[in-house]
């Protein structure tokens, strides 16, 4: 599985075959982004059961950091599989669960002294972020940001903004949660241009703190520091620090949801790092394991001990398989450097992106933290009209020609790539080729 190759159509009569039985079999509301199925893959390279390799651009939606079973994860699993997969931590322990507890400690924001609680899913670890800050704070309130996105269950629906498809139909959600507009500069809520704005995203807080809710009512407030499904949405860097100052003020918890942003992927191992953000709970899962499912809360020791025993946890929560993946991956993160050849990658895409821009109409907007990148594609640049149906064209282009990258953002219109840190420049040059192709055939059709 050395390159880029495309045997059959695609996709091809393999793939046709088992999505005809994934139709009959499985529930539609699983869906699918593509219509392949993957037999192997490694690095940065997907090879379907068709025997066509593609060059991964959205790295199992920010799970593949470290790439496609590297090999020392998989050595890492091998070995523990042979020994143990699981017992319940809550009842017998086993060491890799406390040992990752501890790495996670050391290699997060902030010199205090904090703990760690593991779990199994992105939207659990919010869920248990939730839980924690009320059982410190002593109140309920909960602020989240438009555009965010925090998971699928009851909790996080309600914290996540985007409607459909994840919460139209599924209501009511769990209460008390408010939500307050965003620092989504390219369509600011006040009509406003950066840096000479005032930075009103801020200064909304007096008047939502005096017409929506007491701000003694708030437990926490949680977001993205880089809004994933949202649209790739990057705040100016004062955002992030004058919610922090705003929180301390009103003795509310600042919870950083750094699921997808965690781990590499924006140039530091954790994209609060890069606003010069301590959260007092932070969360955390995809590219933490490499794929093993596995998510963890970590947060100041005194918060994070509010909860009694029993209060979290769950009977597969830190499975020791998930464990072992997961220190291994740390390791090879560290060792490979991969938050800084994620800040070579952002320079050498958007500088791509930047000549793609000057060429191609439909790119209204680019944006990007590292090698967490988004492109925004309008109809119209003055009017900032949503070209949802030219970005799935495009999505559907580059799949031809063997590139797979998906969409994101409340309108559909945000290409978003979540690369694995370690793709080589020879396969990063052939798919931003790819990508820029699919602009020129689109943008052509339209005029």
């Amino acid at each position: 599985m050395a390159k880029l190759t495309l045997k059959t159509q695609i996709p091809g009569p393999n793939s046709q075959s088992l999505l005809e039985k994934k139709q009959k079999y499985v529930a539609q509301g699983i869906s699918n982004g593509t219509p392949l199925f993957i037999d192997r893959a490694e690095g940065a390279l997907m090879t379907d059961v068709d025997g066509n390799t593609f060059i991964d651009f959205y790295g199992g939606i920010g799970v593949i950091n470290a790439g496609h079973c590297p090999k020392p994860v998989v050595k890492a699993i091998q070995d523990q599989a042979e020994k143990l997969l699981h017992t319940c931590f809550m009842v017998t322990m086993y060491d890799s669960f406390v040992d990752l507890a501890q790495k996670l400690t050391e290699i997060t924001p902030g010199t205090f002294e904090k703990k760690t609680a593991l779990v199994n899913s992105g939207a659990e670890a919010v869920e248990n972020a939730v839980k924690i800050a009320r059982a410190y704070t002593k109140r309920t309130g909960i602020l989240a940001f438009e555009m965010a996105f925090h998971g699928r269950t009851n909790m996080t629906m309600a914290l996540t903004s985007k409607v459909k498809p994840y919460k139209h139909g599924f209501g009511p959600f769990a209460p008390d949660v408010h939500r307050i507009p965003s620092a989504y500069c390219y369509r600011c809520h006040y009509g406003s241009s950066y840096p000479g704005c005032g930075m009103q995203c801020l200064q909304q807080f007096d008047r939502f703190f005096a017409a929506e809710v007491a701000p003694e009512s708030v437990a926490a407030m949680i977001i993205e520091p880089v809004q994933g499904e949202g649209g790739f949405i990057v705040p100016p860097k004062e955002f992030l620090p004058g919610l922090k100052k705003i929180a301390e003020q009103h003795g509310i918890l600042l919870i950083i949801d750094e699921v997808q942003t965690g781990f590499g992927r924006t140039g530091k191992m954790f994209a609060s790092e890069q606003f010069g953000v301590v959260p007092d709970i932070m969360t955390m899962a995809k590219s933490i394991a490499a794929g093993l499912p596995l998510s963890a809360v970590v947060g100041k020791a005194e918060i994070m001990d509010a909860p009694g025993p029993g209060q979290l946890g769950g009977t597969y929560a830190g499975n020791p398989l998930s464990c072992a993946a997961a220190l291994a991956t740390i390791d090879y993160i560290e060792q490979e450097q991969l938050p800084a050849k994620a800040e070579k990658i952002g320079n050498v895409v958007m500088e791509r992106l930047k000549d793609m821009q000057e060429k191609y109409a439909l790119i209204g907007d680019i944006r990007n933290l590292g090698a967490m990148i988004g492109i925004e594609l309008v109809k119209d640049r003055q009017t900032k009209e949503p070209a949802k149906e030219e970005t799935a064209r495009i999505t559907q282009e580059c799949l031809n020609n063997g590139l797979i990258i998906i969409n994101a953002g409340v309108f559909g219109n945000v290409i978003r790539m979540l690369m694995p840190l370690v793709i080589t420049d020879e396969q990063l040059e052939q798919a931003l080729t790819i990508l820029e192709n699919a602009f020129a055939k689109v943008q052509k059709s339209i005029g």
